[in-house]
C-alpha cells in the first residue's frame, strides 16, 4: 500500500497542467525574445507607419493573439483586396521554442521546386486560408493554415517578381501554441517561423 501510495503521489506530480504548460511557453518566448536581443514595440506604436525596424530587432506584440511580428520586407506587388481569394507560395522554417531546435522546413534542396501552397481569401479584413500541397500540409496532415500565418497579410504585399529589384514579402513570427497548428494547440507549443510569401498562379 506504501509502495502504490508512493507510485501514485510521483504520477500526479509528473503529470502537467494546462496550467503548467502555459508557463512553461510563456518562459520559452520570454527566453527567446532576451536571447535574441528582440526589442518588442506596441501595436500602437506599430500602426503608424506599420513598420518594424530590423536594424533594431523590433517586433510589434498583437496583444490580442500573443502573436509577435517583425515585417523583414514588404514585398513587390499589391496587398490581398477585399473579396479577392489568392494562391500564396511559402517557404517557411518552423522552430519549436520549447526545444529551441529547428522543427520543419521547406528552405532545403529537395523542395527547391515545390514551395508550400495555400489559397487565401480576404472578407473585410478577415483573411482564411487552406493548403493545396507542401510540407506542411503532409507534416501535420491537414489544409488548414495556422492562424499566425495569416496575420502579416494585413500588413504586406503579395506579389511576384517581375523586375529585378522586385522582392518577395518575408516576415518573422513567433507563434503561440493558440495561433498555431493544430499539433501545436494540442501540445501547447510555441513556435517561431521565418517566412515569405509569394504570389501564385
Amino acid at each position: 500500500m506504501v509502495c502504490f501510495a508512493a507510485l501514485f503521489l510521483t504520477a500526479c506530480r509528473d503529470t502537467e497542467t494546462y496550467a503548467d504548460q502555459k508557463n512553461k511557453e510563456r518562459a520559452a518566448i520570454k527566453s527567446f525574445l532576451e536571447k535574441q536581443g528582440i526589442k518588442v514595440i506596441s501595436e500602437s506604436d506599430f500602426k503608424r507607419d506599420t513598420l518594424t525596424d530590423v536594424s533594431k530587432k523590433e517586433f510589434v506584440l498583437f496583444e490580442n493573439t500573443g502573436i509577435y511580428m517583425q515585417i523583414v520586407r514588404r514585398g513587390c506587388g499589391e496587398k490581398i483586396k477585399n473579396g479577392e481569394t489568392v494562391n500564396i507560395l511559402c517557404r517557411f522554417n518552423e522552430y519549436n521554442l520549447l526545444t529551441d531546435s529547428l522543427k520543419l522546413t521547406n528552405n532545403i534542396l529537395y523542395y527547391s521546386s515545390i514551395p508550400d501552397k495555400m489559397t487565401v481569401t480576404n472578407t473585410l479584413g478577415t483573411f482564411t486560408g487552406t493548403f493545396i500541397n507542401g510540407v506542411m500540409m503532409s507534416a501535420y496532415n491537414t489544409t488548414a493554415v495556422p492562424a499566425g500565418w495569416l496575420v502579416p497579410l494585413s500588413y504586406i504585399k503579395v506579389g511576384r517578381m517581375l523586375k529585378e529589384d522586385d522582392q518577395v514579402a518575408r516576415v518573422n513570427i513567433i507563434v503561440p501554441h493558440s495561433q498555431g497548428t493544430s499539433t501545436a494547440m494540442s501540445s501547447v507549443v510555441p513556435c517561431y517561423y521565418e517566412l515569405t510569401y509569394e504570389r501564385g498562379i
